[in-house]
């Protein structure tokens, strides 16, 4: 596998609790090959991380000892942060729509939006507490 595709397998194994970073990646690949348990050799103009066979059999050796850290990322709590950065994306995904087929009035209404959300995000920060879905328009709940 090249480096992204490792970053895209830990991603696909942690069922997406963990995607390491290149800066994660990249480093590591390098100490390995460096250590002699894998080789990297460049295949249509990208580097393909290999496990030599001094990898193998290390991995074979300490396999008790040696965690899959999907299995560590999948066996803790979520994040909070985790639910705001899927939110985020639909978030994305929902103005990339409007900025591809709505109308003016749509993509000038998806930016007021878009201003309103992130004035209010920097209230959150500031300590303000934000009216919820349950609250009336005068701060009462309902």
């Amino acid at each position: 596998m090249h480096g992204y595709q490792i970053i895209q397998e830990i991603a696909q194994r942690s069922g997406g609790r963990w995607t390491p970073s290149p800066g994660a990646i990249y480093p590591a690949l390098s100490l390995l090959e460096d250590e002699g348990f894998l080789t990297i050799t460049a295949d249509s103009g990208r580097k393909l991380a290999t496990l030599t066979p001094e990898g193998v059999a290390h991995v074979e050796e300490h396999r008790d000892e040696l965690a899959t850290p999907w299995d560590q990322a999948t066996g803790r709590a979520a994040h909070p942060a985790r639910a705001l950065r899927g939110a985020l994306d639909e978030l994305g995904d929902a103005a990339h729509q409007i900025a591809r087929s709505g109308t003016d009035e749509q993509t000038a209404q998806a930016l007021l939006a878009l201003e309103r959300a992130r004035r209010e995000l920097y209230l959150l920060l500031a300590g303000e507490t934000l009216a919820t879905e349950d609250d009336d328009e005068d701060g009462s709940t309902l």
